[in-house]
């Protein structure tokens, strides 16, 4: 079967749920959404034969136009009717989004890239093991084999698995539309819980970050209820880079489920550049970290134990980074 069927089978299957008359639908057809038992209006399921006419195609649609990838959240907004849009646009087949390579000091990754492509890829392991760290912990196999990058920044969950790594690895993002191309600081681009400066018309066409210091090390660590297939209670990712006499040169102290968008501690890591980073220093910026937290009490931990972890994980990976270095 062609990758094209499987991607609408995909699709049928997960909405077929409700709306079994999707059985045998073309590659052209629209499909019905559902929402509350009552069948809504229609959605047309486009499948652009390469990046141009996907951006054509978002152009003509402008709010309307919704971008499909991996589906592994998408397919469920169909399913329960919480899908919004008149259009959606496949570019779950569209090479041009894909690949992982280093070019001109940075190591760049096409939005369309899956999480598990992050695990196996060589450039990965050797210039951002704790991207590699969070895309292994990612979900489980079959979502990480759908799922994409770009799919999982533009969703800006405050818990998205993808966003401490490379806040920490001070990472750009690049959107792309029919008219202009521009870079975004990744810290920049996601605004608040699932709000980001992505424009209609917009796609998220590749992320990347500089190639960091042969003197750099980093450390990452996911908090879940359970090993696997966890919804992060809350997550931390640094990078840490020292001179040839360990005085800190820079310091990432990125935390994902503690506020309501994934961020940096900038205040912690002030504090730790230019000096010898000891134990009572390290100590001192991962409270500094947990006090710039802003959790809520939910179904996965209360606010105040987020703050007493998040404390803890940064001490621990701080220490980790540092001795990695000596």
């Amino acid at each position: 079967m062609k990758d094209r069927s499987g991607i609408i089978c995909e699709v049928i299957t997960a909405v077929v749920l409700v709306t079994p008359a999707l059985y045998g639908l073309s590659l052209a057809a629209p499909i019905t959404r559902n929402k509350g038992g009552v069948m809504q209006s229609e959605i047309e399921l486009h499948h652009p034969k390469n990046l141009a006419e996907a951006l054509t195609l978002l152009a003509h649609y402008g709010p309307d136009g919704k971008l499909l990838a991996g589906g592994t959240n998408m397919v469920v907004e169909l399913r329960d009717g919480h899908h919004n849009g008149k259009s959606l646009v496949d570019l779950s087949h569209l090479k041009e989004l894909r690949g992982i390579s280093k070019q001109d000091g940075y190591i760049v990754i096409g939005g369309g890239t899956t999480i598990t492509e992050l695990i196996d890829h060589p450039l990965i392991g050797a210039h951002a093991g704790i991207l590699r760290e969070a895309a292994r912990l990612f979900a489980n196999p079959l979502v990480r084999n759908r799922a994409t990058v770009a799919g999982n920044l533009v969703d800006a969950s405050p818990a998205a698995d993808t966003a401490p790594p490379l806040l920490a690895l001070n990472a750009e993002v690049q959107l792309m539309s029919q008219v202009a191309t521009r870079w975004i600081k990744l810290e920049d681009f996601i605004t608040g819980v699932r709000r980001t400066l992505l424009q209609p018309g917009e796609l998220l066409y590749a992320i990347r970050w500089p190639v960091p210091s042969a003197r750099s090390a980093g450390a990452y660590t996911k908090v879940g209820l359970r090993k696997a297939d966890a919804i992060s209670v809350l997550s931390t990712a640094v990078m840490v880079e020292l001179d040839d006499v360990g005085v800190c040169q820079q310091t990432s102290i990125a935390l994902g489920a503690v506020s309501p968008k994934p961020f940096r501690a900038h205040e912690a890591e002030a504090l730790l550049k230019g000096k010898v980073l000891d134990s009572a220093l390290i100590a001192e910026a991962a409270r500094l970290a947990a006090e710039s937290t802003r959790p809520i009490d939910d179904i996965r931990g209360t606010a105040a134990y987020r703050k007493r972890v998040v404390a803890v994980t940064v001490r621990r990976l701080l220490t980790k980074a540092v001795e990695v270095l000596k």
